[in-house]
């Protein structure tokens, strides 16, 4: 699991907000290792950033030690300054996600062990009178290169099985959900084309530009990144269990 508490500009103070979610963290009673990293956005200079995001990884660092008990073990905070970027800081929406601290929450596996879970239904396989409103569902064979948003060939025939569902159903509005394997240093994984840490969100967008450029309309289709949380496979021992965790999944918002 992944969480991440976000800052205003300049501080490093936690908000009610904040505090509530580290509350309910606490309280957590598997035993798990928490992990904290700081970051920043990119305005001021690489030296304040990088003291500003160790005081926010050792603020909460600090906090939640006060609450945790035995079953939980804090393995240090150190903060990344603005080596971990998310997006390009163009707004102040995107600066803000920069402000964060993000809490690595493991459990301790045996030597072997593996959790499976089951995928969600397949869009492909179910009738659109059936489905309901904020429903999950798998786009089958739609997986992707290793640290690339490029999509695997055999995603592309499902891809424009999804267009003719669109295109067949006007009313529909839906979110791509993207998701990655393998990397649990970072909030997401880093997009090897284009130098920013978060390619689970570029690889559901990537989905997106297909499907605009296709031909349906924009506002039908949003893109959001779930970094790797929600692993089909953890840990992934295989390059199967990479290559099925390297996925987009589908939200139906409207029908």
């Amino acid at each position: 699991m992944l969480t991440s508490i976000y800052f205003k500009n300049n501080s490093y103070d936690l908000d009610s907000e904040s505090k509530q979610k580290l509350d309910s963290l606490s309280k957590l009673k598997s035993n798990l290792t928490f992990r904290i990293f700081g970051n920043a956005s990119s305005l001021g200079s690489e030296d304040l950033n990088k003291k500003l995001s160790d005081q926010r990884a050792k603020t909460v660092g600090e906090y939640l030690q006060k609450q945790i008990g035995k079953n939980i073990k804090l393995s240090g905070s150190v903060g990344l300054g603005i080596s971990k970027q998310i997006n390009d800081n163009s707004t102040e929406i995107l600066q803000a996600k920069n402000r964060r601290v993000d809490i690595f929450i493991e459990k301790t596996f045996a030597a072997g062990e593996k959790i499976s879970r089951k995928p969600h239904p397949s869009f492909f396989d179910i009738k659109i009178e059936m489905m309901k409103i904020k429903d999950t569902f798998s786009l089958p064979d739609v997986n992707f290169i290793g640290g690339r948003h490029n999509w695997l060939p055999k995603a592309k025939p499902r891809l424009y099985q999804l267009l003719k569902i669109l295109r067949d159903n006007p009313t529909l509005e839906v979110e791509l959900q993207g998701h990655i394997c393998c990397d649990y240093e970072n909030f997401d994984g880093e997009d090897q084309d284009l130098g920013t840490f978060n390619l689970s969100f570029t690889r559901a967008d990537f989905i997106r530009q297909f499907l605009v450029k296709m031909g349906v309309n924009s506002e039908r289709i949003k893109a959001e990144g779930q970094g790797h949380l929600n692993p089909v496979v953890y840990p992934e021992l295989t390059e199967e269990d990479r290559t099925k965790n390297r996925r987009v999944e589908l939200v139906l918002i409207k029908k």
